[in-house]
């Protein structure tokens, strides 16, 4: 080897390993860049209660005829129209199943029920998503009582519904609670993409101390006609585990965003249920409103209620999903259901302490 020959040698391995230590530096500004704003806020993270509020609430703005009383609600969204109001309340108090009431009401801006429609076909409903055409979903969260005759059993479903109250489709077996490819085990949500691909959030048990392996706790997708595709989840608490995945949405990306409410966090997913990023800064997720530029709106029910995630206030804490930024905090109300219309209002549906729909206005 000629004098020449070892110094271009030498000069290619240097600049190999310039290119190796280039490589390793590019790598580590890469993993950097990619510890996703989710990955900033880390599961142990301080109570997150001092975001400015720039929202007032107002209560008691709903008017119905008759005499009924508002209960219990948990399900909302807002129309197609970004206006009125879609919301699954329970006939009164926190159960349908011995009612003659409608629990899908359409109301109005300033509260006046437009139409109404599902008595007799729910026992809990509970999470309630309206699609691209319009058309209503609603889960059923309670089966039926052991006793009741087949035909009459109700629960464990995901109804479709036109905006007329026509039942369209029904995901799950009516009655049967469990986690199979045809049944549904206490479905608390729903959501459909534009793609017409349907994603069920599936187990309401996962908090109780009596939860474990065996508990459901799963995202289920369908097809558009509604045919079982797959499924991912399991009870726990690793990434891509849950203990009561108790909402879900989808966000600008189509990207999956589920609300692990257990534990304490938001996890996002590829379609397929990869498994992408984490948020903690949210508290106790129960329920989800997503605007197309990523701004999330975050309902908390349950922080500090009975010893759950001790020092986090509940409320409705907004921030947004691509920069991970936690903006404001809707303290002072416990809504499990939150839907934003078209001008910015915010509406909270409340599921405890007799239930109620709260309206929050800048």
């Amino acid at each position: 080897m000629s004098v020449m020959d070892n110094y271009v040698g030498h000069d290619w391995s240097r600049h190999r390993n310039a290119r190796k230590a280039l490589g390793f530096l590019c790598g580590c500004l890469l993993l950097i860049v990619t510890l996703t704003a989710g990955e900033r806020w880390q599961r142990d993270i301080e109570p997150q209660n001092d975001a400015m509020n720039p929202f007032s609430t107002e209560e008691d703005w709903v008017r119905f005829s008759g005499g009924r009383n508002f209960g219990s609600s948990g399900g909302i969204d807002m129309d197609i129209d970004g206006v009125h109001i879609w919301v699954a309340e329970r006939c009164g108090g926190n159960t349908c199943a011995e009612s003659s009431l409608d629990p899908i009401l359409k109301l109005t801006p300033d509260g006046s029920l437009v139409t109404s429609f599902g008595a007799g076909m729910f026992n809990q409903p509970h999470g309630l998503h309206v699609d691209r055409d319009g058309n209503i979903w609603v889960t059923d969260a309670q089966g039926s009582r052991v006793d009741e005759p087949e035909a009459a059993r109700k629960g464990h479903v995901v109804l479709k519904f036109s905006p007329e109250g026509e039942l369209l489709l029904t995901l799950g077996t009516p009655g049967i609670g469990k986690a199979s490819p045809g049944t549904l085990d206490q479905p608390c949500d729903v959501v459909v993409g534009d793609d017409g691909f349907i994603y069920v959030a599936d187990g309401h048990a996962g908090q109780l101390a009596s939860a474990g392996p065996h508990t459901t706790a799963r995202v289920v997708k369908y097809g558009p006609d509604g045919v079982y595709l797959m499924e991912w989840g399991s009870h726990g608490e690793e990434d891509g585990q849950f203990r009561t995945p108790h909402a879900i949405e989808i966000d600008s990306q189509g990207r999956i965003v589920v609300a692990d409410r257990g534990n304490d966090r938001l996890q996002v997913f590829t379609p397929d249920g990869t498994f992408i990023e984490s948020f903690y800064q949210y508290s106790r997720p129960s329920g989800l409103h997503i605007l197309a530029d990523d701004t999330v709106y975050v309902a908390d029910s349950a922080s500090s209620r009975n010893g759950q995630h001790p020092g986090w206030e509940y409320g409705i804490r907004i921030g947004n999903l691509r920069t991970g930024s936690l903006d404001w905090f809707i303290n002072g109300s416990n809504p499990e259901g939150v839907a934003v219309a078209s001008d910015g209002t915010v509406y909270g549906a409340v599921v405890s302490d007799g239930g109620g729909l709260l309206r929050y206005v800048r």
